[in-house]
């Protein structure tokens, strides 16, 4: 099989000759410049020789359009990007948010990024998904972590404001994307949690929202909802209109097969990244192993629930792909 025939396979719940899998980094130092980038995410998918490739944009790019100056320089020691100033001081600049063209700016940057990478990997059959963020997790990166602060303070309808005009920036950049070559979207949601904020405020505030955006991205075959952090609201994401359900496995529920069960769709995750960071080679070879048991080499492509924290270690990543292929032999005995 090919590595895009692998991955549909595993999307219809077919076997495939073996269980896919992939993995990705921030790449700090070159996620702010195209060229860089793509040649630094070539050069990773060809090391580990993964069977679909993410864009590896860095967490904030969403954001700067709409006037946030970021820094990021704690990203090489395993930190994140911090947001140094933003538009939004008050209730009110949220309704002074404009739609950002794909055109220029970190966008077109991001669009330019996924086509170069799109050029080199050419005629190799590989997927590659693109990384777009819900726009709940826009606004809330906007304004620095308080997002709940305004709705609880009773600004939903500033907030709403601000949505809208998020919404159709973050759907011109997942339907150019998709028109680009992308085989689908990665949309990440990292407000749809818990701890972040409640049922009813992700069910008013950035379900909707989400579901324009895959609505936009719905001539991608490969798009991924990725649910970010701690205690996922599973009953409102379940049902999201996209081929792969993401999330932390092992690190937060639903288990494996619990996700399969109440999804029916294809699952990535399996690998507990920050085991990988720990180079806990025990505990990743268990999680390759019950991945296996648990849903049999189907329904499943096999990777970190998130982005693997630098430094990266070279040695612990290809032991990754060296045991899923050893664990995958001894079940077919």
């Amino acid at each position: 099989m090919t590595k895009k025939e692998r991955i549909q396979a595993a999307i219809r719940g077919e076997k495939p000759d073996k269980l896919p899998y992939s993995f990705w980094s921030h790449m700090p130092g070159t996620d702010l410049d195209p060229e860089a980038i793509a040649q630094k995410t070539y050069e990773f998918y060809k090391t580990y020789d993964f069977d679909f490739v993410k864009t590896m944009n860095n967490g904030m790019y969403a954001v700067e359009d709409f006037g946030c100056t970021i820094d990021y320089s704690e990203i090489a020691k395993g930190g994140v990007a911090k947001l140094v100033s933003s538009p939004v001081h008050c209730a009110d600049d949220w309704k002074k948010l404009k739609v950002c063209s794909c055109d220029k700016g970190s966008n077109a940057r991001e669009l330019r990024h996924l086509k170069l990478v799109l050029d080199k990997l050419s005629g190799e059959e590989v997927p590659v998904i693109f990384t777009v963020f819900t726009p709940i997790t826009i606004a809330d990166k906007i304004c620095g972590g308080e997002l709940t602060e305004y709705l609880e303070g009773g600004y939903g309808e500033e907030v709403k404001s601000a949505l809208e005009v998020i919404t159709e920036t973050t759907c011109q950049l997942a339907e150019a994307a998709i028109s680009q070559g992308a085989d689908g979207i990665f949309l990440a949601s990292q407000m749809s949690s818990y701890d972040k904020c409640t049922v009813r405020q992700y069910a008013e505030f950035g379900k909707p929202y989400d579901l324009r955006v895959l609505e936009a991205a719905k001539k991608g075959w490969m798009n991924t909802l990725h649910c970010h952090g701690n205690d996922i609201m599973f009953e409102l994401l379940k049902d999201y209109p996209v081929q792969i359900f993401n999330w932390h496995a092992w690190e937060t529920l639903p288990d494996l097969e619990e996700a399969y069960m109440l999804t029916g769709k294809c699952l990535m995750g399996g690998l507990n990244r920050t085991d990988i960071t720990k180079k806990n080679k025990g505990a990743i070879q268990n999680q390759i192993f019950q991945c296996f048991k648990e849903l049999g080499g189907l329904h499943q492509i096999l990777t970190p629930g998130c982005v693997i924290r630098y430094p990266l270690d070279d040695e612990m990543l290809a032991f990754i792909g060296k045991t899923r292929n050893e664990i995958e032999l001894a079940f077919e005995k």
